[in-house]
């Protein structure tokens, strides 16, 4: 494990086996963007790293909503999906 230490934030190098396919697109992207591979390789990571974070939280709170009992019955659901684009349409549920 190597560390690098910027003035700014210290960093640490990984590395991944990609297809060859993938690698050739972010050798494209750095080129047109005139970036380094690292630079795009860094941003597709903060970006998935980003939503994988939001997925956790939004699951968590739809967790707590089952433990509350804040919950929409199965029939319910299906008795409104049915509705949909039939002229008797029922409200979207809450």
């Amino acid at each position: 494990m190597q560390m690098k230490n910027n003035t700014a934030q210290a960093t640490k190098v990984i590395t991944a086996h990609v297809p060859l396919s993938m690698a050739d697109k972010v050798d494209l992207m750095a080129a047109r963007l005139e970036r380094s591979r690292g630079w795009i390789i860094k941003q597709a990571l903060s970006a998935w790293l980003a939503q994988e974070e939001e997925r956790n939280r939004l699951t968590l709170e739809a967790l707590d909503d089952v433990t509350s009992g804040q919950v929409i019955d199965h029939q319910a659901v299906q008795a409104w999906a049915d509705s949909l684009g039939t002229d008797n349409s029922l409200q979207v549920l809450r």
